[in-house]
């Protein structure tokens, strides 16, 4: 399975989720003004909360199902929230039909996965719409691309959640649908789930992207900065009526 890994921005810091991060996690939740923007994501919502899901994510690590990490912003070291690779699928070995997901080939301990998922992610309120979502995806991403080597990353949002939908089409993904009636929600409804992947080939335009959004948003000039601003409002604005015109009622 990969090895944990630290991944380091202007803005943000990606590090190993340890049981050390119990208490910045549940205070990062606890810190939300509207938890709304928790309906459609398990986010810890005590201590206790807390000690649990990062004893699940440690053993879905260790069993080489995902990668886990602590949202630290890197100004002040403060824990924001969590992210993960996830659904690790290894290609190597003899070809077996119909294709199953399947473990690494050879050690463990140093196989790469050649195709994986990016999600369970959350953030504090403070955190968010503040750039470090973005560049968080662009460190995993590059990592996935360009140290691991993968084919395909993944990522998937309830159809229901525009805000979400709207943040992964920002990033460049391309939109494979919404499969309908595809699982239970976290609020007991039957969801449909909107599906989107980069492609290996893809990565370089869109490392461009999410590269560019990054520049504008840090852009040193007032007029530059208000620029960037409204042509972001503008894509997001896209972003949302598109994610919504792919609901399926």
């Amino acid at each position: 399975m990969p090895v944990p890994v630290t991944l380091t921005g202007r803005t943000v810091r990606l590090e190993p989720l340890t049981e050390q991060h119990a208490e910045a996690l549940a205070a990062a939740a606890a810190r939300a003004e509207d938890r709304a923007t928790y309906a459609f994501t398990a986010v810890p919502q005590s201590v206790q909360a807390a000690r649990e899901f990062i004893a699940t994510a440690q053993a879905d690590q260790a069993a080489g199902r995902s990668v886990v990490f602590a949202t630290v912003r890197a100004s002040d070291g403060l824990v924001v929230g969590s992210t993960r690779f996830l659904e690790l699928d290894y290609w190597q070995g003899p070809v077996v039909w119909p294709p199953l997901p399947a473990g690494p080939v050879g050690d463990p301990a140093t196989a790469v996965p050649d195709a994986a998922e990016i999600g369970r992610t959350w953030l504090s309120s403070q955190a968010q719409g503040t750039g470090i979502n973005t560049e968080a995806k662009l460190l995993m991403l590059r990592h996935a691309f360009e140290t691991w080597g993968v084919q395909r990353i993944s990522l998937r949002a309830d159809a229901r959640n525009l805000r979400s939908r709207a943040a992964i089409e920002r990033l460049g993904a391309t939109s494979e649908g919404v499969r309908r009636a595809h699982s239970r929600g976290l609020d007991g409804v039957v969801r449909s789930t909107a599906f989107y992947s980069i492609l290996a080939e893809e990565w370089p335009a869109v490392r461009d992207i999410i590269e560019l959004r990054i520049a504008a948003a840090i852009a040193p000039s007032a007029p530059e900065r208000r620029i960037a601003r409204g042509l972001g409002r503008e894509r997001d604005q896209e972003c949302v009526r598109h994610a919504g015109s792919l609901i399926t009622v």
